[in-house]
């Protein structure tokens, strides 16, 4: 036996065998099973050649290094992240240091019970994260004193945006224009101009109180936006404004902080309509800006019409309160081109992780932090005007600001020595915000940063009994908030910890089971990604950090750009949208302003297949394009004389084509090449939607076979988990005349890079989630060139292999060339239906019963099930979820020939909990053992659903978004 090399023997630390599920040996057992002898042979039968190969290219070899160890990896992202240089930040302006509670870090943020787990669509196996959800609704409606808050949206920016879109569709007033008072945050004005423009709304911005005033009394807006407190600081009471812009049947938006509310007269006794803003400082990182959760809370009477996700309480079929999401959870996909917003992903991770801050502290928690930061920033500005600073502003939470004079470069020169960031508006003013990071150490360096040289500095404890308070008393909260037992019982740490664990046993995530989510590509998310997302060097650096303490992020981010373009074929890449939704919305914003910058701005017409995602239809229409809709064939293939049709009709208003690649059907358009040609014929650009990149990479490059641009989901294809519905990374990907035109890097009020743009900002922070994107870099340098390829290789074998086993069962509705799949399948279970009665939505319940995530349910096709398995899947996992759907195929044979009735079933009535299998009494005509244990694995290692079925009726028709009564909760935890 000949003795192993030292290369060989190196091998065993690879992460590419660590990350791809099944074995070389498992793969050969699937390549049988397939009828294929390699993964080169089924990728050659299942990719069309024109894209594989050919003069364009589209499969030349990924000119990425090779893969490296975990620990080879890890260090080489350190030695990056070591170039960041974290100051004391008090600059403020939406983002502010905060404690991330040790125990929230490592059993949230950490923890992939909560990272690992997928948007909470099916309700029955997500009842934890939905209750953590309905904390943060309640916390932010009781906060804001408002009727109703969603489950997050994006960031703070984006949310004022979709604010003023509700407002649009929801005031009586018919002017166009939303008002806007000047002392607003500046990344905020930027996203609201780039929102506005396209669908023909106009941003006022009255620059100062006299010019609001006169504004508000003109009456010619359909709605007005605040920031309270002030981007630079100051409060007011808003009430008298309120009745003004209600007399002129307008609706008053507040932007706001949620810390300051807990001292603050509430927006809501304000008369305010809308309150939107961010949970930041609710224990999440800075992160050079994000992922944060935002929030939306509203009058009552919005509520249907009020964009993201909303947690509802319904009951289930034993009439318990159960969770579940409600009202207009996926308008994109239900109102398509008339969907007002394309919001899909939330940022639900955050938003756990802000609602367990405020559980964690509790009412008089948050008040006593809040208070401290007041307190503090009260004494910072009297030691500031004994030290010949006068505040410009008599009334404050946080933030100062000063107007320095001559003195300004001196300061800001010793504030750098001092490593401290302060924010310098564009007037030349200096603004200072604390936040509950701040120290008396801080107070004390600030002054010395403003004294004049040998002056004597204040005193913090001298201040302390002089200072007056910077709140007037008429702006002093006076009511409660956060009454509910949930935010006063869990202030130890052992109370939380069992909370939080008691939510995160309730649900299935990637750490048990694995989830075969068509479209969603649920795959490993590996620890060692993971891992540099909580350094401090990523973590707590500011988004307006100056260019030469960001050193580590730009390289990081420049070369993750540099990995995509070559992943893709495209000349030059946008890490700014924070979700898959904004990468749409960013894509298309380029083709309309390319369109425009060669005299085309007519150019409006936006041909999408109906197999298109739901996002696909909505985001054009939020750019201000016309949505033509164009059919598909039997095979599910997007019918090209139908493009041809449409491209040749709308040729002189033709502005581009939306295109999923491979499709929403599951299989490889034939076609593609001549689709592109056929659009660019007519003037148009295409658009490929990379939610299905997974099965590309390495494979093909859509910028190679004549694609113009493309959205990336990295919480996708690139490992960013989920997080329950959130975050989410869209960056947008484009050839080079389109180039100019992606979202604008730099953030007005921080620090510019050198990069030219004549594109708008479509997310609040210049990266959008920067913080998240080592995941995908250390994904890409962990798995090297030869490893992508065999991802995408093994995603096409796991999904034709489930295909293949399973089509003696069920019946895959299309397959592409030599009758395989791509990434994905979809079993059609109608047929069963017309026979049985028993639904694809039965099947998804049934398989709660052993332990599985259903596949997607009813899309793109009502009445199937949509699977992919991933790459990371291993046979023995396949074989498991296989098991699970035959043995369901063989009780719904006992349906059709009557061993089971046809309403008392199993399929019927799934899921079972334990209390019902366990009760004295059991009515069914279907044994105990089928509920529990239709396999005999399940006996070994059993999940057990917290709720029966949900009643989804009822949830729509009695609208409960709020904690459970206190009388229901004392019942339950009793």
């Amino acid at each position: 036996m000949s003795q192993p090399s030292l290369r060989e023997l190196e091998q065993h630390d690879a992460f590419v065998g660590r990350h791809i599920g099944p074995n070389d040996a498992e793969i050969a057992t699937m390549l049988a099973a397939v009828g294929h002898d390699s993964l080169e042979a089924l990728t050659d039968a299942i990719v069309p050649a024109l894209i594989r190969s050919g003069t364009n290219a589209a499969a030349a070899p990924l000119a990425l290094p090779e893969s490296l160890t975990e620990e080879e990896a890890l260090a080489r992202l350190r030695a990056i992240a070591s170039k960041n240089q974290a100051f004391r930040n008090f600059i403020g302006q939406g983002y502010y240091g905060t404690h991330t509670p040790k125990v929230i870090l490592r059993n949230i943020l950490e923890n992939p019970a909560w990272y690992t787990a997928y948007t909470p669509y099916q309700a029955e196996i997500s009842q934890g994260r939905m209750e953590a959800l309905i904390n943060f609704q309640t916390m932010c409606a009781d906060l804001t004193g408002m009727e109703i808050a969603n489950a997050s949206l994006l960031d703070e920016a984006t949310a004022v945006a979709e604010a003023m879109t509700l407002a649009r569709r929801s005031a009586r007033s018919k002017s166009n224009t939303f008002l806007v008072a000047g002392d607003t945050h500046p990344q905020t004005l930027e996203v609201l101009r780039t929102r506005a423009e396209p669908l023909g709304l106009a941003v006022e911005v009255a620059r100062s109180t006299d010019a609001f005033h006169q504004k508000l009394a003109a009456g010619d807006y359909f709605g007005v936006l605040v920031q309270y407190p002030a981007s630079s600081g100051w409060i007011a009471d808003w009430s008298a404004d309120a009745e003004a812009v209600h007399g002129h049947q307008a609706l008053f938006v507040f932007a706001t902080d949620l810390l300051a509310l807990t001292l603050l007269k509430p927006p809501g006794e304000m008369g305010a309509d809308i309150v939107v803003g961010s949970s930041q400082r609710f224990g999440v990182p800075l992160g050079f800006g994000g992922p944060h959760a935002a929030f939306m809370a509203c009058r009552d009477a919005y509520k249907r019409s009020m964009p993201g996700r909303l947690i509802g309480v319904s009951v289930d079929a034993d009439g318990n309160p159960a969770y579940r999401l409600t009202l207009q959870t996926r308008e994109q996909h239900i109102r398509r081109e008339k969907a007002t917003s394309n919001i899909c992903t939330a940022q639900v991770l955050l938003a756990v992780m802000a609602s367990m801050y405020a559980v964690y502290h509790g009412p008089e928690g948050l008040a006593r932090i809040a208070s401290r930061v007041a307190r503090l920033t009260a004494i910072l500005a009297a030691g500031l005007r004994r030290l010949g600073h006068a505040t410009v502003h008599a009334s404050a939470f946080d933030t100062l600001c000063i107007e320095p004079g001559d003195a300004g470069p001196a300061i800001l020169a010793r504030a750098r020595e001092a490593r401290i960031n302060l924010r310098v508006r564009g007037n030349g003013s200096i603004c200072i915000s604390l936040d509950e990071t701040t120290t008396r150490a801080d107070v004390e360096t600030l002054w010395s940063v403003f004294a004049a040289d040998g002056a004597a500095l204040p005193s913090v404890d001298a201040l302390d009994a002089q200072a007056p308070s910077l709140i007037p008393d008429a702006l002093r909260r006076t009511g409660p908030f956060l009454q509910h037992p949930v935010f006063n019982t869990h202030h130890s740490e052992h109370e939380l910890l069992r909370y939080m664990r008691a939510l995160a046993d309730k649900d299935l995530a990637m750490d048990r089971t694995m989830i075969p989510l068509g479209s969603c590509t649920m795959k490993l998310n590996a620890t060692a990604e993971m891992i540099p997302v909580t350094w401090p060097e990523f973590a707590d650096i500011h988004p307006l950090a100056p260019a030469e303490q960001t050193e580590g992020y730009r390289q990081l981010i420049a070369e993750l750009e540099a990995m995509l373009a070559e992943c893709t074929g495209y000349d030059a890449v946008s890490l700014q949208p924070n979700s898959g939704a904004q990468g749409e919305y960013a894509g298309l914003l380029a083709i309309r302003a390319w369109h425009r910058s060669r005299g085309e701005g007519h150019r409006d017409i936006c041909l999408i297949p109906e197999s298109a995602h739901g996002t696909n239809p909505a985001s054009a229409q939020m750019c201000g394009m016309k949505v033509v809709v164009t059919k598909c064939d039997a095979s599910g293939n997007v019918d090209v004389e139908d493009i041809r049709r449409a491209a040749e009709k709308h040729s002189a208003h033709l502005a581009a084509i939306m295109m999923t690649y491979p499709s929403t059907h599951g299989v490889f358009e034939e076609d593609v090449v001549e689709i592109c040609e056929i659009v660019h014929a007519h003037g148009g650009q295409v658009y490929t939607d990379g939610a299905n990149m997974n099965a590309l990479v390495g494979v093909a490059k859509p910028g190679k076979w004549g694609s113009d641009v493309s959205h990336l989901n990295l919480h996708k294809t690139f490992c960013i988990p989920h997080g329950g519905g959130g975050p989410g990374v869209g960056p947008c990907a484009v050839k080079s005349h389109l180039a100019p035109f992606l979202p604008r890097a730099g953030i007005p009020g921080g620090d510019q890079d050198d990069r030219t743009s004549r594109g708008g900002m479509v997310s609040a922070a210049a990266y959008g989630s920067a913080s998240i994107l080592p995941i995908s870099w250390m994904y890409v340098t962990l798995m090297g060139a030869t490893g992508l390829r065999k991802a995408t290789q093994v995603a096409l074998l796991n999904a034709n292999y489930v295909s293949k086993r399973l089509a003696p069962h069920y019946a895959t509705l299309y397959t592409g060339r030599n009758g395989l799949v791509a990434h994905e399948c979809i079993l059609d279970l109608r047929p069963l239906e017309k026979a049985t009665g028993i639904s694809a939505e039965d099947v998804a319940k049934r398989l709660i019963d052993f332990g599985f995530h259903a596949p997607t349910l009813s899309f793109p096709v009502p009445g199937t099930l949509m699977v992919e398995p991933t790459e990371s899947e291993s046979l023995h996992e396949l074989d498991r979820f296989i098991d699970a759907m035959i043995q369901i195929r063989q009780e719904i044979a006992a349906v059709e020939d009557g061993r089971l009735d046809r309403e008392d079933n199993p399929l019927r009535h799934a899921p079972h909990t334990a209390l019902q299998v366990s009760g004295s009494e059991w009515t069914h005509a279907y044994p105990r053992e089928l509920a529990a244990f239709p396999l005999p694995s399940l006996k070994l290692q059993k999940y057990w659903p917290p709720v029966s079925r949900v009643d989804n009726v009822h949830g729509d028709k009695n609208v409960f978004c709020a904690c459970i009564p206190v009388d229901a909760y004392r019942e339950r935890t009793a």
